[in-house]
C-alpha cells in the first residue's frame, strides 16, 4: 500500500472523498498494481493529482519521469498535458513498464511517452549528449535511493531555468529522522536532502505527502 505519512486511514480516505475524481484508467492501474510485488512503489492517488496540479500551473509540455514501475505517475502527467506534451521515461524494469505501456496506449498516450529501458543514468546522459540541456520543463525522480544525487545534476541540466523537479520518498516512513537508521538508502537520502537544501541553484519546498515530496525549481 502507498504509504501517506501523518495521515490515519480515515483521515486519508475523507482527503480523497473531496479530491477530484480519479480518472478511471488511474483508478484501474492502481488496483491492478495493488496485487504486483513491490506495490508500495506506485505513487498514491493524492500525489498524482498534485502532479496534474503543477504540470498545468507551469504550462509544462516536455517532461521527464526517472522510475516508471507500473506506469501510475507518467499516465497522470501524461492525461494533464496538453496535446503536444511528451514524456521520456526512464526505467530497467520490462515485465513492470509492459503493463505502463498498456495502459498509455489505452489512454492514447502511447505515442507521447517515449519509455527508455536502461539504466536511468545511462539514459539521462543520453539526453544530454543529444543537446536536450534546458529543454525540460518538469521532471519526476522516483527510483534507486542512492542514485539520486546523481539524477539531481543530470535532472538539473536538462531542466530550463524555472523548471521544475519533484524528489519522491525523501522521508522515507519517517526513517531520515531516525540518527540510529543506517541503512544504505536511509543514509543516502539523508544526505541527499541535507544536499538540496543548500543547492543555492534551485528553490525547494519539502511536502509531507505521500512519502514525501521535495519540489525544486531551477533558478
Amino acid at each position: 500500500m502507498t504509504r501517506s505519512l501523518g495521515l490515519d486511514p480515515r483521515l486519508y480516505g475523507y482527503l480523497l472523498s473531496v479530491s477530484p475524481p480519479e480518472h478511471p484508467l488511474l483508478a484501474e492501474l492502481r488496483q491492478r498494481t495493488a496485487g504486483l510485488p513491490g506495490a508500495g512503489m506506485q505513487i498514491g492517488r493524492d500525489q498524482g493529482a498534485l502532479f496534474q496540479l503543477l504540470v498545468a500551473l507551469t504550462g509544462a509540455r516536455r517532461c521527464l519521469e526517472v522510475g516508471v514501475f507500473t506506469g501510475y505517475s507518467a499516465l497522470a502527467v501524461g492525461l494533464a498535458l496538453p496535446p503536444d506534451g511528451r514524456i521520456t521515461a526512464c526505467d530497467i524494469n520490462p515485465d513492470t513498464t509492459a503493463i505502463a505501456r498498456e495502459f498509455w496506449d489505452r489512454a492514447g498516450l502511447a505515442g507521447r511517452i517515449d519509455l527508455r529501458l536502461g539504466p536511468a543514468g545511462e539514459t539521462l546522459d543520453s539526453l544530454l549528449a543529444g543537446g536536450e540541456a534546458g529543454t525540460y520543463d518538469f521532471a519526476f525522480v522516483d527510483a534507486d535511493k542512492t542514485g539520486y544525487a546523481g539524477y539531481h545534476e543530470q535532472v538539473l541540466r536538462l531542466l530550463r531555468p524555472g523548471g521544475l523537479a519533484a524528489y519522491d520518498n525523501v522521508l522515507w516512513g519517517g526513517s531520515v529522522a531516525d540518527a540510529a537508521d543506517r541503512s544504505e538508502d536511509t543514509t543516502a537520502l539523508r544526505g541527499f536532502n541535507a544536499m538540496l537544501a543548500a543547492d543555492g541553484r534551485v528553490r525547494i519546498a519539502m511536502l509531507p505527502v505521500g512519502d514525501g515530496i521535495t519540489l525544486a525549481v531551477k533558478r
